[in-house]
């Protein structure tokens, strides 16, 4: 993967009606913007109850799309990373509706996971209350077969996501079709989506267990063979994400987020420099993301501190919620249809109070710590919440999942406000320095101060943070020169 910056979107959200509507504007409006491009599930059909993560057919590209040949042309001229959907498939495959009509006669019965798979003989109070789950209740539906027979089936996130048996015959021959069509049309990274949940055991949570990581290790490898990077999606405690990446080629910072607006909200860089001593360096650093802003990654657990404290972190939520006039509110939690509810569902231009220094300051501070950059694209446009698109669905994440039209895209990049983050985006993607050496200086908490040094060129953010002046600079052959 490139160090370069990587944009995350839809296709058909970011004014484009097909993938080559995408490789059009990547070779126009934004020509030199990105290294690689996070393309979230464009498998059939990308409409389904949760926005392409429940795919009726994960090898078919949605024809609304294109098709394999579509997306080998745009692999041809950035990076693509793709999404490879581990632990379930829609309720209405072909491969589910078969089973549901044969029940154990099936072609498919071993590919999809029963509740006695896991627990043959019953399940007792404790092995259900030991299960983790992002939603409230237990990963289970009752399904009616064909001829009348109820079976119990794990459905981790909804009734509609059927949760795969991924060590079975036809589990594993399911995950390595998927990765040839990936190798095929030019895939070179994938992100495993739910991979956490992927393996379930008897007694245990049957979340990121020692056989999770064998099972990843496993799915890494085939990957690897293939030419194919992977990078692992994981919302957890921090230091199990600190374990998690010792044994991944990446991981995502989820902590990052809420440790920029705990800085910018308090003015104090502690707790960000803290993290920074300590953080994955093979990570992909995020801002915002098609799900929501994650609380659980910096939060305690189980009377173990987090990297926040518990009080401030309750502040930052709710100052979150205040700075966007309480519309996050109505996206959150029991509010809407969420899974996860351990997250805040808000842009984040929102979240800072469409403050556009702070914003700018949020993205220097994503840009300069170790790790490469992804840019979600409501947040390349610096996008308000969408109340239109949330009352239409009552889907709480779709308040961070605007459609653009071309109209929109096109007046945004002429904004003085887009000029200065292009400039930012340019000098992430082109400065050498940032491939050698991090460091913080060590300053007061109201300044944060990271310097990154290759040879003798570098380049450096300081940020005031109580009165937010920013400046960064860096060398350009024999000159010293100021970005902005």
């Amino acid at each position: 993967m490139n160090n370069k910056v990587q944009l995350i979107t839809y296709v058909d959200r970011l004014g484009c009606e097909n993938i080559n509507g995408l490789d059009l504007l990547l070779q126009n409006q934004l020509k030199g913007l990105f290294g690689g491009v996070h393309l979230l599930p464009f498998y059939y059909p990308i409409d389904g109850e949760d926005a392409g993560f429940d795919p009726i057919d994960h090898k078919q590209i949605d024809e609304r799309l294109g098709n394999w040949n579509n997306l080998k042309e745009l692999s041809g001229s950035v990076d693509v990373m793709a999404d490879l959907i581990v632990n379930h498939m829609s309720a209405k495959s072909s491969e589910f509706q078969d089973f549901l009509k044969h029940g154990e006669d099936s072609e498919y019965a071993e590919l999809f996971l029963t509740f006695d798979k896991v627990f043959p003989k019953g399940a007792t109070e404790q092995d259900l209350l030991a299960i983790y789950r992002p939603r409230p209740g237990y990963p289970f539906s009752k399904m009616k077969m064909a001829n009348g027979e109820e079976r119990i089936i794990w459905t981790t996130f909804t009734t509609n996501q059927i949760d795969i048996d991924v060590y079975s015959s036809k589990g594993m021959a399911y995950l390595d079709g998927i990765l040839n069509e990936f190798q095929k049309a030019g895939v070179n990274m994938i992100r495993l989506d739910a991979a956490g949940y992927a393996i379930k055991k008897a007694g245990t949570s049957s979340f990121m267990i020692d056989e999770t990581f064998t099972f990843i290790d496993e799915l890494t490898v085939k990957a690897k063979n293939l030419g194919i990077a992977v990078l692992v999606e994981i919302h957890s405690f921090y230091k199990t994400q600190i374990e998690i990446a010792k044994k991944v080629d990446f991981v995502y910072d989820f902590a990052l987020p809420v440790l920029v607006l705990d800085t910018l909200f308090n003015a104090n860089a502690q707790n960000l420099k803290n993290w920074l001593e300590i953080s994955p360096r093979n990570a992909i650093t995020v801002l915002d993301t098609h799900d929501g802003i994650g609380i659980i990654d910096v939060a305690s657990e189980n009377g173990e501190k987090g990297l926040i404290d518990d009080n401030t972190l309750d502040d930052i939520v709710e100052r979150m919620h205040t700075n966007s006039g309480n519309t996050s509110r109505k996206a959150t939690g029991a509010a809407a249809s969420n899974l996860d509810l351990y997250q805040v569902n808000c842009t984040y231009f929102e979240a800072l109070g469409k403050d556009q220094r702070a914003y700018f300051a949020a993205r220097a501070i994503q840009f300069f710590v170790p790790g490469i950059p992804q840019v979600y694209y409501v947040g390349l446009f610096s996008g308000e919440n969408d109340m239109e698109l949330l009352t239409k669905t009552n889907v709480g994440r779709d308040i961070n999942r605007h459609y653009y039209d071309i109209q929109e895209i096109d007046a945004h990049i002429k904004t003085p406000f887009f000029k200065k983050f292009e400039k930012l985006m340019r000098l992430r993607n082109s400065h050498v320095a940032f491939n050698g050496t991090f460091n913080i200086l060590p300053t007061e908490p109201t300044i944060l101060n990271i310097r990154w040094e290759k040879d003798n060129d570098w380049v450096a953010l300081y940020i005031n943070l109580t009165t937010l002046d920013l400046k960064i600079t860096y060398t350009e052959g024999q000159k010293e020169v100021e970005l902005l």
